[in-house]
């Protein structure tokens, strides 16, 4: 069965190519050729690294050349109803994030540019061609709903995330997000955490176990895990720096989201059998802020409730108005890490 599937491919890929070469355009026939040959109907192998390389090649060349290659990727992954030409070409979505270069990753965030199709939703993917298809359109859904968290994870970083273009010096990293305002940070790693519930979404499938293919993706899936912790790490040790000048709101906050990523951790450590300390320093790390935090956390329930019981007290003063002094006019500091932003500065 698996040689008939893989001679049926082949012959698939050949009236592919000779229609390609037939109907494109002068100026894209190397692109739709490259782009075909990377996209294959083998069900078995990953694509060709030569034949990826050849086709991110074309994000070297103008923008509307860049532009002619995503819009040629996207209109091959809407229209085929293979499922190996589907999970080929999300390889290829995910290959333009980790290794593309700026103007393709660029074309690639920005299509479609006039709304169109939400290219990468693949909810109602189906190849019921054979028992394996069926199988492998399972990998084509999630594979599809892992990139679109990757991509909007991207979006709120402000780069992309798990790219060799876009690697910054630890140095600088740190130094934006401390720079970056407690909602910010939250937000950052709240779609970090998203992104890794995703990772652990991936189907237990057996007939597919073993295949090249999709043991491929999970390699690829691997490295991006490797590098999300990294990210995750970052802002753990901010948040570390900021935890007693949280506020309730941000520390409950803080504390579910922590919550759900040790709910993945099971999942997440059998995925990778490399760099077993950093990983194992990692969720020690996790660990450690999460109890820091739900401690600050009934530590701040306490003192609400301890203040809002002397609030009747208070209240007698009231009735003396004109004060010397008052809160009235001042002046807070933006900045979340210091003490400062908690103490209004009085302006007389």
């Amino acid at each position: 069965m698996g040689r008939l599937t893989t001679l049926i491919g082949i012959i698939k890929d050949k009236i592919s190519q000779s229609r390609a070469a037939i109907v494109s355009k002068p100026n894209t026939i190397s692109l739709h050729l490259a782009l075909l040959r990377a996209t294959t109907h083998d069900p078995f192998r990953p694509p060709n690294h030569k034949h990826l390389t050849a086709f991110l090649s074309f994000g070297h060349s103008s923008r509307a050349t860049a532009a002619a290659a995503i819009e040629a990727l996207m209109d091959r992954l809407h229209t085929t109803h293979d499922a190996s030409v589907a999970i080929k070409c999300l390889v290829a979505v995910h290959h333009i994030i980790k290794h593309g270069c700026f103007i393709l990753q660029d074309q690639l965030s920005v299509y479609p540019s006039n709304g169109g199709r939400n290219y990468l939703k693949l909810s109602n993917f189906r190849d019921n061609t054979t028992p394996f298809t069926w199988e492998l359109s399972s990998w084509v859904r999630w594979y599809a709903r892992y990139l679109e968290h990757l991509l909007s994870t991207s979006r709120v970083l402000g780069f992309f995330l798990c790219s060799t273009s876009s690697s910054v010096e630890k140095d600088t990293e740190d130094e934006k997000v401390s720079a970056l305002m407690n909602t910010d940070l939250l937000r950052e790693i709240e779609s970090l955490v998203g992104l890794l519930e995703e990772m652990c979404k991936s189907p237990d499938s057996l007939h597919v176990h073993g295949n090249d293919l999709v043991e491929d993706i999970i390699g690829s899936v691997v490295e991006d895990y490797l590098s999300s912790m990294n990210e995750v790490s970052t802002r753990v040790k901010e948040f570390k720096e900021r935890l007693g000048f949280l506020s309730f709101g941000d520390s409950v906050e803080l504390v579910f989201t922590l919550k759900r990523l040790e709910d993945c951790k099971e999942r997440l450590v059998i995925l990778s059998n490399k760099k077993r300390v950093l990983i194992e320093t990692f969720w020690g790390s996790i660990d450690e802020l999460k109890e820091r935090a739900g401690k600050e956390k009934v530590y701040r329930e306490e003192k609400r409730i301890v203040s809002f019981g002397r609030s009747d007290k208070a209240s007698e003063s009231a009735r003396f108005g004109d004060r010397v002094l008052n809160y009235g006019n001042s002046v807070r500091f933006s900045s979340a890490r210091f003490e400062l932003n908690n103490f209004p500065l009085l302006v007389l």
